[in-house]
């Protein structure tokens, strides 16, 4: 078994500007393993997961998918290496003008030429993974519930079985019963495609369920990272504040007048 981790990234900076986004970010994300990165608005979450993606490129530092470094890389490896990943965007990101089994077809029509009718009869087996008839495979998004949409956006980041999938936030938005089902799952998708996930959430009720490890990111520096049982032993005061929610503690919340 290799030991490789599945992602590396080693001394991430990252600046918009005078802002510091990201400094010195370095972690290790095993295969099959999940990992979620916690932190509240602003503390550089979405941006990890933008360079993870090749969606932004960091100012210095390096990223590494099954050893292969990703930073730099050319049009054509960096496409090879994208069909690795799936991705489940917070808003769901659904295509309004096309129906649900095609949302979830996307990528095997558009990315590896599966014709349509196959590629229907494949996502009509992947809605049903997910908890959703036959009947919905006509709809369209609109005509969906929040929890619903949310249920055919991981239909569609799991179709084509990908090695690596990236959640965003996925309970936002949802009541707690439904952001619990999406919860399940995804452990069962994950655990089913033996997959290896990083998701980024505020949510500790979700970080606590889907999670492996959490990793902690203040003010875009990873201050606390370990096993997921460890985390209320942290002895870390940003993060005990972050995960009970106080008010009070050395993470100030900015109020603008």
């Amino acid at each position: 078994m290799s030991t490789t981790p599945k992602i590396q990234l080693i001394d991430l900076h990252k600046s918009f500007g005078a802002k510091k986004v990201l400094e010195s970010v370095s972690l290790d994300v095993g295969a099959g393993e999940s990992m979620v990165i916690i932190g509240g608005s602003g503390s550089g979450k979405s941006v990890t997961l933008k360079c993870m993606l090749g969606l932004l490129r960091p100012d210095s530092g390096r990223i590494l998918i099954d050893g292969e470094e990703i930073v730099g890389m050319g049009p054509r490896d960096q496409e090879r290496v994208m069909k690795k990943f799936g991705m489940l965007f917070q808003g769901g990101a659904l295509f309004d003008s096309l129906p649900v089994w095609e949302n979830v077809a996307f990528g095997l029509i558009q990315g590896q030429g599966v014709r349509r009718a196959k590629a229907r009869d494949k996502a009509i087996e992947i809605l049903a993974q997910v908890g959703l008839g036959q009947d919905v495979a006509t709809l369209s998004p609109a005509e969906l519930s929040g929890g619903m949409q949310k249920r055919v956006a991981l239909a569609r980041a799991i179709a084509c079985e990908p090695q690596i999938i990236f959640f965003d936030e996925p309970t936002t938005g949802l009541d707690p019963i439904m952001g619990d089902v999406i919860n399940d799952l995804i452990i069962k998708c994950v655990k089913d495609l033996g997959a290896t996930a990083v998701t980024i959430t505020h949510d500790m009720h979700s970080a606590r369920k889907i999670s492996d490890r959490i990793a902690m990111l203040y003010k875009g520096k990873l201050i606390w990272v370990g096993p997921t049982a460890e985390i209320d032993r942290s002895d870390n005061a940003y993060v005990e504040q972050f995960i009970h929610g106080r008010a009070e503690g050395p993470i100030k919340m900015e109020l603008k007048g």
